[in-house]
């Protein structure tokens, strides 16, 4: 006998238990099925584990360097066991955090893996063997991504691994090859690099983090060769072979590079395969399911959100998500055009973007201005010894923002002041006239409008 819910969630992330406490608190009977843990890649395999590490290795960096404050620290050494328990206490705590929340909400949470019988119909396999079919008005599908991985580099998770199995090593390698330099690779190069790993860098690109500004690019490429980190750009991968207990990579210039591990971070790809979309007629392409402004599906009763859409590949994007679909459901308008979305990349110094680069700005056509203000010129940075980077506003000749591009300590807070600042549409001249608390990094922001404006203070 079928089990009748108003909701079921597929998939425990950001994106879905979010959807399921949302609709829970409207006091509808949802459910949700997760096969793996609750809170999805992004607590268990994403943002809080290698956050949590990139903690660390900061402490270490800044131990290093604790001779420039007067602090003499002597003999100091590390326990990668340690840290990784600490890492796993962190991921546990709010892993169970969700479990609370959805069973303070009366959600049901189904342990297995759900696939669609038909538009109203979810059938699960238990983990713990068996099957349950749920039975219910609406179905939103948030079941992720997963690492993607070329067919060129071997399967053997042991010695050549994806942001999952990396997470969970017990023993700091004497050296890694990391293949891919977006995000993911860029962090987990400054945490391995820091923690004194000999890290090397493949990307097949010219630059790193091809998202962002490219000047920020270029300081976060210098910044990471002066900290010992290797950097082959515009270079691809021939060859990769496990031999006994190294690595070793031939890239297509003919180098032989020899590492204890191999780390691919060459993108992830929709978990669609197997969910009986085809069987209800759910539009896909290239593995993403296809959603409106709404996140509804070409089946009216069918949702989807988070990285199986393929719009926006963060975790507050999918959170968003959640909203509008559950907004749509309860027959509230609602709707996202992804035109105004923060993104982060935590590496030391950190990085933060919104909206347009100057590139595509210019692309796209817009008289644009930009300025920076430098955080050489920084009270708090000097004060930090942290003086790498900048702030970066494109505006148009109305002076309205277009984007914003950071590289500064706690740059992925301080852009989240420019995103609402965009969102709620102001210009230049209302960022200049808003009182900035000193000595703060987030006065630069303040101090950069005042340059596009023409009138700079600090600045240049």
């Amino acid at each position: 006998m079928a089990l009748t819910y108003d909701l079921v969630v597929i998939g425990s992330g950001p994106g879905g238990y979010v959807a399921a406490l949302r609709m829970a608190a409207e006091g509808k009977r949802v459910a949700v099925v997760e096969n793996r843990d609750l809170g999805g890649v992004c607590l268990n395999r994403g943002c809080i584990p290698t956050k949590t590490m990139l903690h660390s290795s900061e402490i270490a960096a800044h131990i290093q360097h604790a001779e420039v404050h007067g602090l003499k620290v002597e003999g100091w050494s590390f326990d990668m066991p340690t840290l990784m328990k600490r890492k796993q206490k962190v991921v546990k705590k709010l892993s169970g955090g969700v479990g609370m929340l959805l069973k303070g909400r009366k959600v049901d949470v189904y342990q297995g893996t759900g696939s669609l019988a038909d538009k109203n119909t979810v059938k699960v396999a238990l983990n713990k063997g068996g099957e349950e079919t749920l039975s219910t008005d609406a179905i939103i599908v948030a079941t992720g991504s997963e690492p993607f991985v070329h067919s060129i580099f071997p399967a053997d998770r042991t010695r050549v691994m994806t942001s999952d199995e990396i997470l969970d090593i017990e023993t700091l390698p004497d050296s890694l090859l990391i293949v891919g330099g977006g995000y993911i690779g860029c962090e987990f190069a400054t945490i391995f690099s820091e923690l004194g790993t000999r890290v090397t860098v493949v990307e097949m690109l010219d630059g790193l983090i091809p998202i962002c500004d490219l000047e920020i690019s270029k300081i976060l490429a210098k910044v990471m060769a002066k900290n010992g980190i290797q950097l082959h750009l515009a270079t691809k991968v021939k060859q990769m072979a496990i031999q006994g207990d190294v690595v070793v990579t031939t890239l297509e210039s003919g180098e032989s590079i020899t590492t204890a591990l191999a780390l691919i971070s060459t993108g992830r790809m929709p978990l669609s395969r197997n969910l009986g979309l085809e069987q209800v007629g759910v539009k896909v392409e290239k593995g993403y399911i296809v959603i409106d402004q709404h996140c509804r599906t070409n089946i009216p009763n069918i949702f989807a959100i988070g990285d199986v859409t393929g719009k926006v590949q963060l975790a507050h994007v999918a959170s968003r998500q959640a909203e509008v679909a559950v907004n749509t459901l309860l027959g509230k308008k609602d709707r996202e055009d992804y035109a105004i979305v923060p993104s982060a990349i935590y590496t030391h110094p950190e990085i933060g973007c919104v909206g347009l680069t100057e590139e595509q700005a210019k692309t796209k056509g817009l008289a644009v201005r930009t300025a920076k203000f430098d955080m050489m010129a920084s009270g708090m940075a000097t004060a930090y010894d942290e003086n790498t980077g900048f702030v970066k506003l494109i505006a148009d000749a109305d002076d309205v923002i277009l984007g914003a591009h950071l590289m500064c300590p706690h740059a992925a807070d301080i852009v989240q002041e420019i995103v609402v600042m965009m969102k709620s549409e102001c210009t230049l001249h209302e960022v200049a006239a808003t009182i900035h608390g000193h000595p703060t990094f987030c006065e630069a922001v303040k101090e950069t409008a005042e340059i596009l404006l023409g009138r700079p203070l600090h600045g240049h």
